[in-house]
C-alpha cells in the first residue's frame, strides 16, 4: 500500500477529500472546507495542503499496523508532512467507524465526523491527547470548532 505518493498530488484547493475502498461522499464539502480553514486562520498556522481520505474499518487497521505498528482499529489516522505553523498532511478516517461512534454516542453521524476531521487538524496543529491534560484540552478545541460550524 504506497497512499503517500497516491495523495501527494498538488490539489487546485488546499483542502480535499477522496474516498479509497468505499462508496462515499461528504456532504456539503465546500462548507466543510471552509470550516477547517476558519479553524486553521483562528489557530494561526497556515494552510498548505490537508487530504481527507474516506475509507473502511479494514483500510484504516492495515494503514495502523503496517505505519503505526498498532493491532488496533480506529476513527482517524494522521499523516503530518510539516512542522506547525505549516499545516500539511493526509488524514484517513474510517467511515465505519465514526458511523459507529455517533451510534454508540447517540449524535449525529455528520456532528461525530467534522469531530474526527478536526481532530486530526489539531494533531497537525502540535495537539496530543496521550495525558487526561492534553485530551481535554483537544476536547476543547474540538468543541470550539464544532461550535463554529456554520453550514
Amino acid at each position: 500500500m504506497d497512499f503517500e505518493n497516491d495523495w501527494r498530488e498538488e490539489e487546485e484547493f488546499p483542502v480535499s477529500f477522496h474516498t479509497e475502498d468505499i462508496d462515499f461522499e461528504l456532504q456539503n464539502p465546500e462548507a466543510v472546507a471552509q470550516w477547517v480553514q476558519a479553524f486553521l486562520e483562528r489557530e494561526g498556522k497556515q494552510l498548505h495542503q490537508l487530504t481527507y481520505i474516506f475509507c473502511s474499518d479494514e483500510y484504516l487497521y492495515e494503514i495502523n499496523q503496517e505505519y503505526l505498528g498498532h493491532d488496533t482499529y480506529t476513527d482517524i489516522i494522521t499523516f503530518p508532512y510539516a512542522s506547525p505553523p505549516l499545516i500539511e498532511g493526509d488524514l484517513f478516517i474510517s467511515v465505519e467507524r465514526v458511523q459507529e461512534n455517533a451510534r454508540n454516542l447517540g449524535l449525529p453521524f455528520e456532528q461525530e465526523l467534522r469531530r474526527v476531521m478536526i481532530h486530526g487538524v489539531l494533531h497537525l496543529c502540535g495537539y496530543s491527547d496521550k495525558s487526561p491534560g492534553e485530551a481535554a484540552l483537544m476536547r476543547g478545541k474540538e468543541d470550539e470548532a464544532l461550535g463554529s460550524w456554520r453550514e
